[in-house]
C-alpha cells in the first residue's frame, strides 16, 4: 500500500473529525483584486478593499494569555482540503502562499491577526493546519 494512499485517507479523516468536533467557521480576508481603472485608481488612490474567504469547518480553541500582550489567543484548526478547494479559485498555488497573503481573521464579530501557520502532515502530505491568532 502506498503512501499516497493513506495520507488521501488522512485528508478526508482530518476533515470528518473536524466536521463532527465543531461547525465553526472562519472568515479570512484577503487582499481584493479589483482596482479602478481611472486615473486614482492607477495611482494607488483608491482602496481596493479586501475580499472575505469563509472556511467551514473549523474548531476554535481559546489559548491562555498573560497579562501583558495580546487581549485573546486563539488556536483555529483547519482542514487542509477545505485550504486546497479554495486555492484554484483565487489564483494561489500553494496554502503557504494563501496563509502569506491573509490580512487578518474574522471570528464572532472579532478581528484576529494571524501570528503563525503549522500544517500538520502525514507522508508528505498536510491533513490540517493550526492557525493562531490573537486580537
Amino acid at each position: 500500500m502506498g503512501s499516497g494512499i493513506c495520507a488521501a485517507a488522512l485528508v478526508r479523516a482530518a476533515t470528518a473529525m473536524l466536521t463532527a468536533l465543531g461547525k465553526d467557521s472562519v472568515s479570512l480576508l484577503l487582499p481584493a483584486t479589483a482596482m479602478a481603472q481611472d486615473a486614482a485608481g492607477q495611482l494607488g488612490l483608491v482602496d481596493p478593499g479586501v475580499q472575505q474567504v469563509t472556511i467551514s469547518p473549523v474548531v476554535i480553541h481559546n489559548l491562555p494569555v498573560g497579562n501583558l500582550g495580546p487581549r485573546r489567543r486563539i488556536e483555529v484548526t483547519v482542514p487542509a482540503e477545505v485550504i486546497s478547494d479554495q486555492l484554484p479559485g483565487l489564483g494561489f498555488g500553494t496554502a503557504e502562499e494563501f496563509f502569506n497573503a491573509v490580512l487578518g481573521l474574522m471570528y464572532a464579530g472579532d478581528l484576529f491577526h494571524i501570528e503563525s501557520v503549522a500544517p500538520e502532515n502525514f507522508a508528505g502530505t498536510a491533513y490540517f493546519y493550526l492557525v493562531t491568532a490573537v486580537e
